[in-house]
């Protein structure tokens, strides 16, 4: 009895370190290190070399999934919409479980155009304050009342403000009857009411705020990808910011126009280059825009748009799914013309949520590189294309390297655009 337990005990124990030190083998590690999610389009492969025999294969019966298990891969096949489970077993052993979901088909045309952009804010924001010189010496009004840069006057008297002509009326009807307007502000922190009395300048009749005040915006930037069957589009791939207060333009409505680049400030290190563009001479509005956020601007066009160069519908790469090598983007450097041009990915992060630096790149096409140095403002929004999919968009330039900058995944573009690339599977009535 005693030498049977001896025994047992001996080969559990060589059991427990030979599943020990299985475990630490390095083919276990690598399959072990295997996202526990992987998430696929339709019609779209997963594929993984083995250095190791191990067995896969597939523990749902539904067919959203097959697998195709030879000596030396493991081939995931996305079939259709629709989820599954992976497992892993070596020697009997199961390693590893890895939840396989598959999207429905999804293409977005991708964009490169040179745009045109009119932003409207919500009510009037303030620049920047003035000195009213009046017969009693130097005095800023606004300033006085508290209002601060960034705010944005909403209302005057309970009225709303649209735009600075709505302003002026008011400010002279104050300033003739001494009685101070009643302001309220939208300002970061919240709401804000204060009392603003105007004043007259001396040697004039009229009466100023104190403030530098402005209705809209305008600039340029670079479309990224229309989705024809909603309209929606996405461009810019960054937030845009009042010049002079530095902060997000709070959009009321805006629209975009075509535009076309007229020169190139070529960019140097510590210098960022610019394209200098006009608004085409049409000035027909292509699309509206309902949203400023840190990813671009969004909304939706009236017309479908061309590019020339890349016009179908391409699939989309989820950020897991980017890979650091060669890429190619689209942008127009000359009048309107979109060109490819190519870069590399130098790294790239699978994001588990939205963030806006997702890629860094660098520039790699001797054409682009003579013509602007690199990346240069104005061409924030271009779309990247790796592998004949759109994998995201330049954001932003390295001010000491203008080869150089970073990218946003199209996953969070396509997010912030109000599309859902993760469209839940309808309940079937019963």
């Amino acid at each position: 009895m005693l030498n049977f337990e001896l025994l047992r005990k001996i080969i559990g124990g060589i059991l427990l370190v030979s599943i020990v030190a299985l475990g630490f083998s390095k083919p276990v590690q690598q399959y072990i290190q295997l996202p526990k999610e992987i998430t696929l389009f339709e019609g779209q492969e997963f594929s993984f070399q083995k250095s190791h025999p191990v067995s896969a294969e597939m523990n749902n019966s539904n067919l959203s999934v097959s697998v195709d298990d030879t000596d030396n891969t493991v081939s995931l096949n996305a079939n259709k919409y629709g989820k599954n489970e992976m497992l892993l077993e070596l020697a009997g052993f199961p390693i590893k479980k890895v939840d396989v979901n598959v999207l429905k088909d999804f293409k977005v045309i991708p964009g490169g155009q040179s745009i045109g952009v009119k932003l409207n804010t919500v009510g009037v924001l303030v620049v920047g304050h003035h000195q009213v010189a009046t017969v009693e010496g130097k005095q800023s009004p606004g300033e006085e009342a508290g209002i601060k840069v960034g705010d944005i006057i909403t209302k005057i008297n309970g009225k709303q403000i649209e735009k600075m002509s709505d302003v002026a009326p008011f400010v002279q009807e104050a300033g003739e009857t001494g009685k101070p307007l009643q302001i309220e502000i939208s300002r970061e922190s919240g709401k804000v009411t204060t009392e603003l009395k105007p004043q007259k300048e001396k040697d004039e009749e009229k009466f100023k705020l104190g403030l530098y005040i402005r209705d809209s915006a305008a600039g340029i930037g670079t479309m990224t990808f229309y989705h024809p069957e909603s309209k929606k589009y996405g461009a810019l791939g960054h937030v845009i910011s009042d010049m002079d207060t530095k902060k997000p333009i709070v959009v009321e409505d805006g629209q975009i126009v075509r535009s076309t680049v007229t020169s190139i400030e070529k960019g140097s290190n510590g210098d960022p280059g610019e394209k200098l563009a006009r608004f085409s001479s049409d000035k027909e509005v292509i699309g509206n825009i309902q949203r400023n956020s840190p990813f671009g601007i969004f909304g939706k066009l009236n017309r479908d748009i061309e590019n020339g160069v890349m016009d179908k519908a391409l699939p989309i790469a989820l950020s897991h799914q980017v890979k650091e090598g060669p890429a190619q983007i689209l942008t127009v450097v000359d009048n309107d013309e979109v060109k490819l041009f190519d870069i590399d990915i130098v790294s790239t992060i699978p994001q588990k949520f939205p963030a806006t630096k997702g890629m860094v790149l660098k520039v790699t096409d001797k054409e682009l590189l003579d013509k602007t140095g690199g990346i240069v403002q104005g061409m924030s929004g271009s779309p990247i294309i790796q592998d004949g999919k759109v994998v995201g968009a330049v954001t932003h330039v390295f001010v000491n390297d203008p080869t150089s900058g970073y990218g946003v995944h199209i996953e969070w573009m396509l997010n912030e655009a109000g599309i859902d690339i993760y469209e839940k599977e309808e309940e079937k009535a019963s």
